[in-house]
C-alpha cells in the first residue's frame, strides 16, 4: 500500500496524457486506412504501410528480429539493437500472444511508465507539480512521439534514460551509481544513442567525486563506462554472428540511413531547399531543429549541467549525419528538452496553445507516417 501511494499520483498524472496520446495516433491511422481505401493510391508501399499499422517502418524489423533473429534477416537488421526484440521475445512465449501484440504491449507499457517517471524526476528537481505535469503532456503530444505508440524502442530507452537519471540525481544522499550502471547499460543495448547517458554520468561523477569514498569512486566510473560497455557487448556478439564488429554502426552509417558524419549546416540548407522541390518530408525537419536548439538553450539556462550534456549530445548526433531523416525521434530521447518547453509555457493560454498545436501535429506527422510521406 505504501508502494502504491508513492505510485498513484505519477500514474495519474501520466494516464490521461498517454490515453489523449493514443486516441490522437488511432485516428491518424484510422483516417490513413479510410483514404487508402477511397483513393486507391498507385503506390503499393502507400497500401502496405497503411496496414502495417503500429508496426510498420522500424517496428517491422523489430517484430521480425524477435520471431527470426538476426542471421535470417541479413546485415541490414543489425542496426536495430537487441534489448527489444530480446523482451518482445520473452513476452510473446505467453500463449496467444504472437510477437507483435508482444512487441505493442511492451512499448506502450514503458511509454506510460517512461512518462510517470519523467514527472517524478521533474517533480523533484524543481518542487513544482504544475511544472512536471506540463512536461508529461509535452512528451505525450509532442509530434514526433507518434513512435510511442507503435513498436519503436524509443519508449524502452526513455525508461532507461529517465531511471539512469532519477539514479544518478536522488531527493537525498548520495547517487545510486551501480543502478544507474545497470541502466545506462540496457539503455545502450536498446539504442545506441543510449551510450550518452556515460556523459551524463560522468558528470554527477565529477560533480561529487569529492564526497565520495573509495567503493563509490569505483561504482561512480562503472557507470560511466557501463553505457559503452553496452554497445560494445552487442558488436561483440556481431563479430561472432557475422564475422564484422563494426557492422551495426557501419550499416547505421550508410547513406539510406542516418548516414555519415556531415556539415550540419549543410545538410540544414539542404533539407531547407526541399520545400522547393516539392519534398516536404525533408523540409518539416528544418523547423524542429531550430525549435530543439532553442529549447536547449533552456535547458542550459535552467536545468543542471547533465540534463543539458545528454540533450546537447543527443542533438548534436541527430544533425551529424548526412540526411535529418527521424531527426524529430532522436530528439525525442532527448527528453530535458520536453521539461524546458515545460518552463517556457508557464502561462494557462500558451499552455493550452502549445499543446492544442502539439496535437494537432501529433495527428499530422503520425498520417504522414501512415501514409508514406514521411520518415519516422
Amino acid at each position: 500500500m505504501r508502494r502504491w501511494e508513492t505510485l498513484r499520483e505519477p500514474v495519474r498524472e501520466a494516464v490521461i496524457p498517454y490515453l489523449v496520446a493514443r486516441a490522437v495516433v488511432l485516428g491518424a491511422l484510422g483516417l490513413a486506412h479510410f483514404i487508402v481505401d477511397r483513393t486507391h493510391p498507385e503506390a503499393a508501399g502507400v497500401a502496405a504501410r497503411v496496414h502495417s499499422g503500429l508496426l510498420a517502418w522500424d517496428a517491422g524489423w523489430y517484430e521480425s528480429i524477435a520471431r527470426y533473429g538476426y542471421r535470417p534477416l541479413g546485415v541490414q537488421s543489425l542496426r536495430f539493437f537487441p534489448a527489444l526484440p530480446l523482451l518482445t521475445r520473452a513476452l510473446a512465449w505467453f500463449p496467444g500472444l504472437g510477437d507483435g501484440a508482444a512487441l505493442i504491449v511492451i512499448t506502450n507499457a514503458a511509454a506510460l511508465a517512461a512518462t510517470a517517471m519523467l514527472f517524478v524526476l521533474v517533480r523533484r528537481e524543481t518542487a513544482d507539480p504544475a511544472v512536471a505535469r506540463r512536461a508529461v503532456w509535452v512528451l505525450s503530444l509532442v509530434p514526433a512521439g507518434f513512435v510511442l505508440v507503435m513498436g519503436y524502442a524509443e519508449s524502452l530507452l526513455l525508461v532507461l534514460a529517465i531511471g539512469c537519471f532519477l539514479a544518478l540525481r536522488p531527493r537525498a544522499g548520495r547517487p545510486d551509481f551501480a543502478l544507474a550502471a545497470a541502466l545506462g547499460f540496457g539503455a545502450a543495448l536498446t539504442r545506441p544513442i543510449g551510450v550518452l547517458l556515460a556523459l551524463a554520468a560522468a558528470t554527477e561523477v565529477a560533480r561529487w567525486w569529492p564526497r565520495l569514498a573509495p567503493p563509490q569512486r569505483a561504482a561512480g566510473l562503472g557507470a560511466v563506462v557501463a553505457p559503452a560497455a553496452g554497445v560494445l557487448a552487442f558488436l561483440a556478439w556481431s563479430r561472432r554472428a557475422v564475422g564484422d564488429f563494426w557492422a551495426p554502426l557501419r550499416v547505421q552509417a550508410e547513406s539510406s540511413h542516418h548516414g555519415g558524419l556531415s556539415d550540419p549546416f549543410v545538410t540544414l540548407v539542404h533539407d531547407a531547399q526541399g520545400i522547393l522541390h516539392h519534398h516536404v518530408g525533408t523540409a518539416l525537419h528544418v523547423p524542429w531543429v531550430v525549435l530543439a536548439l532553442a529549447l536547449l538553450v533552456v535547458c542550459g539556462r535552467r536545468l543542471p549541467a547533465s540534463y543539458t550534456v545528454f540533450a546537447g549530445a543527443v542533438l548534436a548526433v541527430a544533425l551529424a549525419g548526412t540526411n535529418l531523416d527521424s531527426f524529430e525521434r532522436y530528439a525525442l530521447s532527448a527528453f530535458p528538452l520536453a521539461w524546458s518547453a515545460a518552463l517556457v509555457c508557464r502561462r494557462p493560454r500558451v499552455e493550452h496553445g502549445v499543446l492544442a498545436l502539439l496535437s494537432a501535429g501529433l495527428a499530422g506527422y503520425a498520417l504522414l507516417a501512415f501514409l508514406n510521406i514521411s520518415v519516422p
